[in-house]
């Protein structure tokens, strides 16, 4: 099969088809999404070597037997073990033992075929995008911020980052009914959050204040700062980024405003597909370009540029939405 295979280097080759083990099914890429995680991955990030991409639609080939054969999944990208003591007491997701899909010990989903266990996937609702359906790993993302911060004491909100994900977070805080406030660096992707009723700003024009809960998305080594300086006392600060490199912190700027800060990462799958198939959240705004798998290095160094939202590689169906070069 064809694969974007890394090995130190990023490059396009023919590998063995994945075969799935007991409990695992055979997945035929249809579209995958190129994310940050997978840009820090090529600088070394988890120190991977395999087949990169942990976002993706695609459709259940095998095995016979499979429950979901033939129908389009989303997958969850934690493989966790089962039976250790994190996985007893439902935190899977942290198992010590996980492999991560394009991550960490399994092959991901820049490929034209992948695995994982049937428990990983979930059903496409019939008449969702594509195009929309591989936004599900992100939107989960999004949506497990509102887990981290206590809703009764949250109603004012401020987003730091206009990336995919700053920009999904923006609005589902915004359709739960919080005063939802959006910075960053680019007026064009602010402008994505207004039909959601987000308040947006460039980031050196954010106006004085204080707010109950602060999501640090932008990735950037002053994020948290900027945090720490815009969250009330006693508020929470939800950290985002998988950003690769020394924030500097004073634990004084925690301990002394009773600062609760929180990491955040992978959300519930079935809420985000339920959320786009009722038409509450529509992505596709986001999709900067779409690349065939056999032009995937340039995908990828084309997400890389400045201002790049979602990239993403068109595998086994022709996508919709291409945008133009």
């Amino acid at each position: 099969m064809q694969a974007l295979y890394l090995d130190g280097t990023l490059t396009l080759k023919e590998v063995p088809r994945t075969e799935p083990g007991p409990g695992e099914a055979l997945v035929r890429l249809r579209l995958a999404g190129v994310c940050r995680t997978d840009l820090e991955v090529l600088q070394g990030y988890h120190d991977f070597r395999g087949i990169p991409g942990h976002e993706f639609v695609g459709e259940v080939l095998g095995p016979p037997t499979s429950p979901l054969l033939g129908q389009r999944v989303a997958g969850e990208i934690n493989i966790a073990c089962g039976v250790c003591p994190r996985c007893r007491r439902g935190l899977a997701r942290h198992c010590r033992e996980r492999l991560v899909l394009g991550l960490k010990g399994h092959d991901g989903a820049f490929a034209e075929y992948l695995t994982l266990p049937e428990s990983n996937l979930h059903p496409v609702p019939e008449g969702l995008a594509d195009e929309a359906a591989v936004f599900t790993e992100p939107l989960a993302a999004a949506l497990s911020v509102s887990e981290a911060a206590p809703a009764a004491l949250t109603q004012r909100v401020l987003v730091i980052g206009d990336g995919t994900l700053g920009l999904l977070i923006s609005f589902t805080l915004a359709l739960r009914g919080l005063e939802t406030h959006l910075a960053g660096h680019h007026r064009d992707h602010l402008r994505l959050a207004e039909p959601y009723g987000v308040a947006v700003w460039l980031e050196q024009e954010l106006p004085p204040g204080e707010f109950d809960l602060v999501v640090e998305a932008s990735g950037s080594s002053g994020g948290l700062a900027l945090a720490l300086a815009r969250v009330r006392p006693r508020g929470t600060v939800v950290m985002k980024s998988t950003f690769v490199g020394q924030a500097p912190l004073d634990p004084a700027l925690l301990v002394v405003p009773e600062i609760r800060l929180v990491g955040s990462r992978c959300g519930p799958f079935p809420a985000a597909l339920r959320l786009l198939a009722r038409g509450g959240l529509d992505p596709r705004p986001l999709i900067s370009r779409v690349f065939p798998l056999s032009q995937g290095v340039a995908a990828l160094d084309f997400a890389r540029q400045k201002g790049t939202l979602k990239v993403l590689l068109a595998v086994s169906t022709s996508p919709g939405r291409i945008m133009p070069d």
